[in-house]
């Protein structure tokens, strides 16, 4: 995908998001010269990573479908490193590891050649097959069970599940007029990590009452509500521009992706809890590490490719 592919309704959609960036750092400013005694170190620090991931996002997408395809499979590859960094992992299951990294490569060669088929079974059927062999072949059967799942769960999570994001990039341009599958990557992401935000504003507003107290006190039943409800009107907003969705399609997936993010980021909140940490990593200042970042995507990327396919493909 070449920057002449690009399509007038998805360029002009990164300009508007890169104007609220701005919008966001002026007030930022502003809000530190009027209350100069309020910290707001965490706020900056959370402002200053989007310029850098919006920056390499628009980088990325405008450049060839094969590049962006790589740049997700990294992601996939931070993330499932991240992960098993955080899980205890045996000394047997480093060779385990090996394949389980083979995988991310594999698995999104079969979305480059556009392979459905295989893209929706390899990680499911295959690596879920052939993981446990491999562990039966070391010889090793103290904590066999526990291995066995927190690898199998981290290559779902981590390698399956955003690979659906990169999936959009190949599915057949005729399905979304409205741009293509940039287009669809875009409304994904942007609604997906938009909902993040509003949910986490809302809350600090409004929050009094924890949906999941004892997984993550500050997720509050206030926050959620009116975070989805935001998420589900800028859908509809997007959707004709960006999207092949009706009206009542629009507001299903902005159901799908303001629920789903909120289950993704209790899920890796329940996991940080278990291991007894904050933030998955420190690799992006005021957010925390990969997985911090991709926990909504985990869930939004494959129930809202699943709801478009079914659909319009």
């Amino acid at each position: 995908m070449k920057w002449e592919h690009i399509s007038t309704n998805v360029f002009w959609t990164i300009v508007c998001i890169f104007g609220l960036l701005v919008i966001s750092t002026l007030a930022v400013r502003i809000l530190q010269r009027v209350k100069p005694e309020a910290d707001f170190s965490e706020l900056v620090q959370r402002i200053r990573t989007w310029w850098i991931m919006l920056i390499v996002f628009t980088a990325v997408i405008m450049f060839s479908r094969n590049a962006t395809l790589i740049f997700f499979a990294f992601i996939s590859f931070m993330s499932l490193k991240e992960y098993l960094s955080l899980i205890p992992t045996r000394r047997a299951d480093r060779r385990v590891l090996f394949w389980a990294y083979i995988s991310i490569p594999i698995q999104y060669y079969w979305i480059g050649i556009n392979w459905y088929g295989m893209f929706i079974v390899f990680i499911p059927v295959f690596i879920f097959l052939l993981l446990p062999m491999r562990m039966i072949l070391i010889g090793e059967t103290s904590g066999f069970l526990r291995a066995v799942g927190t690898i199998h769960w981290g290559l779902m999570m981590t390698v399956f599940n955003i690979s659906h994001l990169a999936y959009l990039l190949v599915l057949p341009p005729q399905g979304n007029p409205n741009g293509g599958g940039a287009s669809l990557v875009l409304y994904l992401v942007f609604l997906t990590e938009f909902n993040d935000v509003t949910q986490y504003i809302w809350g600090k507003l409004f929050g009094s009452h924890p949906v999941v107290p004892r997984v993550s006190p500050k997720k509050t039943y206030e926050g959620l509500i009116l975070g989805v409800l935001t998420t589900l009107i800028l859908s509809v907003l997007l959707a004709s521009r960006l999207t092949p969705f009706n009206l009542l399609e629009s507001v299903m997936a902005g159901l799908i992706i303001g629920l789903g993010g909120f289950i993704g980021d209790v899920t890796i909140s329940a996991l940080k809890r278990d291991l007894g940490i904050k933030d998955s990593g420190s690799l992006l200042p005021g957010h925390g590490g990969i997985l911090d970042r991709v926990d909504s995507m985990i869930y939004t990327a494959p129930l809202f490719f699943h709801y478009l396919y079914y659909l319009h493909y």
